[in-house]
């Protein structure tokens, strides 16, 4: 026996797999969100806000490892805007991630911009 769905049956089932997936999404940030805190990194204006903000959709310590420029950082912003359904941050509030980030994690320097020298090569 063949059991067809009516069209009011599977939006109800369509709205209740969104619902799942929802709460599967909601549950996995916050289970991000109690692995980290927003005090495991530097101090600054902004931290909070920054740690809410990316922790929303992944964890901090992908943040904490970038080491870019204030471009790359509002390019990085942009990109997870077009790219991967990220809510725009009002303007206020993209400045103060911006802000956090460009101080807290700069580029990295290598060593011909004053990191380690060897010494045998001088």
């Amino acid at each position: 026996m063949v059991h067809l769905l009516t069209l009011e049956a599977a939006a109800r089932v369509a709205r209740q797999l969104a619902l799942v997936a929802t709460v599967v999404l909601i549950a996995g940030a916050a289970a991000r969100a109690q692995e980290e805190a927003p005090e495991d990194y530097p101090a600054a204006a902004g931290r909070d806000d920054t740690f809410y903000a990316c922790t929303a959709c992944h964890g901090f310590k992908l943040v904490a490892q970038q080491g870019m420029n204030r471009r790359q950082w509002n390019e990085s912003i942009d990109l997870m805007i077009s790219k991967h359904g990220m809510p725009a941050p009002e303007a206020a509030e993209r400045d103060t991630i911006l802000n956090y980030l460009e101080a807290t994690f700069p580029p990295r320097t290598t060593p011909a911009q004053g990191g380690f020298r060897n010494p045998f090569t001088q």
